[in-house]
């Protein structure tokens, strides 16, 4: 479904997984909870919506709709930074098994997410021009 900024009409969609340092399977019962929330608060406040998350004991998969001002770096570095800092607050138990103020390991996946596939938008841009030409990846129309 397509969202409305105050200029744009967009569906930009993002499959994030990250993990846990050491793969450190700590994600379990409050601390798991805790985590959910503190995602949730951290993308309604930047007016990001979740369509589908998971939280495993040493990894996250999250699907979002990102507004498209939004770089999925930026999207990552607000999650795990606010989420860090929050969970080694809340859990103390959390500074022994991570020490050094960091839960997360460095990096992330990410993939984009949409309604057609490269194929579809390929065509689609090939069949603009009303004539064919023999130009056939990049086109210009005359």
């Amino acid at each position: 479904m397509y969202r409305k900024g105050a200029h744009t009409i967009y569906e930009c969609h993002y499959h994030f997984v990250f993990i846990l340092k050491y793969r450190k399977p700590v994600l379990r019962d409050e601390v798991g909870y805790r985590l959910r929330d503190l995602i949730r608060e951290i993308c309604r406040a930047m007016d990001i919506e979740i369509i589908k998350g998971h939280i495993r004991p040493d990894h996250v998969h999250l699907l979002l709709s990102v507004p498209p001002n939004l770089a999925p770096s930026r999207v990552m570095q607000a999650i795990k930074g606010k989420s860090s800092n929050r969970l080694m607050r809340d859990f103390r138990s959390l500074n022994k098994a991570f020490w050094g103020r960091h839960i997360w390991a460095r990096g992330y996946f990410v993939a984009t997410s949409g309604n057609v596939t490269d194929d579809v938008l390929a065509k689609y841009i090939a069949e603009q021009d009303l004539v064919p030409r023999d130009d056939a990846d990049f086109k210009v129309t005359e």
